[in-house]
């Protein structure tokens, strides 16, 4: 498994995966290899699976590709793997040094990063380039929400495997982490997110600003990149008692007493596929007000209250409040969707699959390695 930061997990969806699908890939007896960079603990093997550290470049432009490059140096200088899982897009240059070695590949799409706004116009334009480079240099590609699995075949006519992420059922989770921060069981509202445009925290805040909401809002998050929107999300802030920012929570207990304790999550994000922290929100049985976008209409199933401004999440955040009821439902509606449609054990199941099948000679290459990008645009 190569591209992540790697495990143990403490970072990402794509890592939460990595470490998901290896450990049972290992306790089935498979042997999982699995690089990664910057890891405090530098044990040589973790759940089974065997860990090789090596470094990277720490700049934001090159710390991925640095390591992909040298994980793939080591992976085709080593015993040759039966197949090896990239993940994220902007690796493609990559994969045919380690399909030269004879490695299938399947490449891991994640969502549409080029869209994202921390990306100038040279990364957005590079991960456009990368997208078609993936597809036409892969064996099997990977999209992990079905608009993202549409979105390749409608731009490049090229079939996708969909594996989706799972989703952590949190259970009897204690009220001392909440408590710490002066909470209270129900009576926050909860955003864990990236201070990112395309996850809309700024909105969420002015929403819950312009709300009569009688709870907190608690903010879970930090811009890795964007000072001036951080800024602004503070703003709004510093103008409403009711909202509660704690930055970012490392500490993973602390972070599901969060989930689990809230009376309902937020949930912004608008660009990515099927997202780790709805799924984590969905799997501590909390109730989800989420923004009207189709990856997220796809993961939640009816089961949530949508809102597209400001306006309208005022308005959503206020309903709620005046009906427990409702809440108490959807709450279990989405524990029950998370717990039937988002099992660890079937995304596991879907790569061991996928590892038999390229190991033993599939590959999409030959149908998409001329693969050009549609003249028209996909629209969500």
């Amino acid at each position: 498994m190569i591209g992540t930061r790697g495990v143990p997990a403490a970072y990402g969806g794509f890592e939460t995966a990595v470490e998901e699908v290896g450990k049972r890939l290992a306790e089935r007896g498979h042997d999982v290899v699995v690089y990664t960079r910057g890891a405090e603990d530098r044990r040589s093997e973790y759940l089974g699976m065997r860990i090789v550290h090596l470094p990277a470049v720490p700049q934001k432009q090159l710390e991925t590709l640095s390591h992909t490059a040298v994980s793939a140096l080591h992976a085709v200088g080593r015993d040759r793997p039966d197949v090896a899982f990239v993940f994220n897009a902007a690796n493609s240059p990559f994969l045919p040094l380690l399909r030269w070695r004879g490695i299938p590949v399947a490449l891991h799409m994640d969502g549409l990063e080029w869209r994202r706004s921390k990306w100038g116009p040279r990364g957005r334009a590079y991960y456009r380039w990368a997208e078609q480079q993936g597809v036409r240099t892969a064996d099997a590609l990977i999209a992990d929400a079905p608009g993202i699995a549409d979105y390749y075949l409608h731009q490049f006519d090229a079939p996708t495997e969909l594996i989706r992420y799972g989703a952590p059922l949190i259970d009897d989770v204690p009220h001392d982490p909440i408590r710490a921060w002066d909470l209270e069981p129900g009576g926050y509202h909860l955003v864990v997110a990236r201070f990112e445009p395309e996850n809309h925290v700024l909105e969420i805040v002015q929403g819950f600003h312009e709300s009569g909401s009688r709870r907190k809002l608690v903010v879970v998050g930090a811009a890795p990149y964007s000072a001036e929107y951080t800024q602004a999300v503070h703003a709004v802030a510093s103008a409403d008692d009711r909202i509660v920012m704690l930055g970012r929570v490392d500490d993973q207990a602390a972070l599901d007493a969060l989930y689990a304790h809230a009376h309902t999550y937020i949930h912004g994000h608008s660009v990515g596929g099927t997202n780790p922290s709805l799924l984590r929100a969905m799997g501590a049985r909390t109730a989800v007000i989420a923004y009207d976008v189709e990856f997220n209409r796809e993961v939640l199933d009816g089961h949530a209250w949508l809102f597209g401004n400001t306006r309208e999440l005022a308005r959503c955040i206020e309903s709620v409040e005046q009906n427990g009821e409702s809440v108490r439902r959807m709450s279990d509606e989405v524990r029950e969707r998370a717990a039937s449609a988002f099992r660890w054990d079937d995304v596991a199941d879907q790569y061991e699959d996928l590892a038999h099948r390229l190991d033993a000679g599939y590959s999409v290459h030959g149908a998409v390695r001329s693969a050009r990008r549609a003249g028209v645009e996909w629209r969500f």
